[in-house]
């Protein structure tokens, strides 16, 4: 009797003992089961926010979730200039005033306006955001010893050197009396001293554009004009080359001078060590400005980037992939700290497309 017995409660022990240990792995596998779930969740939606797009509401919904997250991942994947200080120059910090025949924005000091915050950059000195009624513009006035050109945005704007007598111009394609239309840039040397009027001479259109100053890299230059237009076509392939630095640069001959040939083909020489550039951007789409354009002297540079206001509030990009960088129409921003052969992106996140100006500057 006693031998049934020992072997029965021999075999019950076993039996328990394999029971709990079922019980004790069915646990482990269990836990197991709910962290790997919980971390699968976890790494897809890192990677749904990572590549998610604007167009995709379901996973904006997700994104909206992780904020923190999303910031983080857009830095690592898109950030590049990691060295470079961007500063934001927001339309409502620019000086403004509406002359009635007039609507003017400075970004930088100019005319009544006086910033100390924002006098120039580089050899970037005006940028005035314009629009000029019909039958009115600027009289005949005078420059010296600047770099000075327009950049049509819509609208018609009529150059005329102060030594031709309305009527009696001629063609009305020469540099010295240009009627300019979108895409045109009209771009005078003031040197030893230049005068010309700036008129929209249309009967209803008001016209819109740009205007820019630059220092030249020396004083008492010889007058000048150039134009030349740039097709919208072209600026939606990529960012096209406006100006570039006179082949010679600060030493250049009389010959060079009088052959004003530019480092970039196709674009108009300036007297100074500056590139201009030039996109459309369409939305979800990127540009990419390479600094310095790989012909500029100084390899420390600076670039100024502005949005001008085309598409009724519509248009909006990102540089550099940083969210503390976008830019809104009318907005511009300060790039520092970049060197010759950096590559600046410039990302189109509105519902419209984009026009960018680069002013690339020592």
């Amino acid at each position: 009797m006693k031998g049934p017995l020992l072997l029965s409660v021999s075999v019950f022990v076993i039996f328990i003992s394999i029971l709990a240990s079922y019980h004790s792995t069915y646990l482990n596998l269990s836990l197991l089961q709910e962290n790997y779930s919980h971390t699968s969740t976890e790494i897809l939606q890192y990677f749904k926010s990572a590549i998610a797009r604007p167009a995709q509401p379901e996973l904006n919904h997700q994104q909206d979730q992780q904020p923190m997250l999303k910031n983080t991942i857009k830095n690592t994947m898109s950030k590049t200039l990691h060295h470079a200080k961007i500063t934001p120059h927001r339309s409502g910090a620019r000086g403004h005033a509406d002359h009635g025949w007039l609507n003017t924005y400075h970004s930088f000091s100019f005319a009544g306006w006086y910033n100390p915050k924002f006098n120039s950059f580089g050899s970037l000195r005006v940028l005035n955001e314009d629009r000029v009624k019909p039958n009115s513009g600027f009289p005949t006035h005078p420059h010296r010893d600047f770099e000075i050109f327009s950049y049509i945005l819509s609208g018609e704007l009529t150059h005329r050197d102060s030594m031709l007598t309305k009527g009696a111009e001629g063609d009305a394609g020469s540099d010295r009396f240009y009627r300019m239309h979108r895409g045109d840039v009209q771009f005078t040397t003031g040197g030893t001293g230049i005068a010309h009027s700036e008129f929209n001479e249309h009967n209803k259109d008001t016209v819109h554009f740009l205007q820019i100053w630059a220092i030249p890299w020396k004083r008492g230059l010889k007058p000048r004009y150039h134009t030349r237009s740039f097709s919208d076509d072209d600026k939606r392939k990529g960012f096209v080359n406006i100006l570039s630095p006179l082949k010679g640069g600060v030493d250049a001959t009389a010959e060079q001078e009088k052959v004003a040939e530019p480092m970039i083909p196709g674009t108009i020489p300036i007297h100074a060590d500056f590139v201009m550039g030039a996109g459309i951007i369409a939305p979800e789409t990127s540009f990419e400005w390479k600094v310095g354009a790989k012909v500029t002297d100084a390899t420390k540079r600076k670039v100024y980037v502005h949005v001008p206001m085309t598409k009724g509030g519509k248009a909006k990009v990102r540089l550099d992939g940083r969210e503390d960088a976008i830019l809104a129409e009318g907005d511009g921003a300060f790039v520092e700290s970049v060197n010759a052969g950096d590559k600046l992106v410039v990302e189109s996140i509105g519902e419209a497309e984009a026009e960018v100006i680069v002013l690339d500057t020592a």
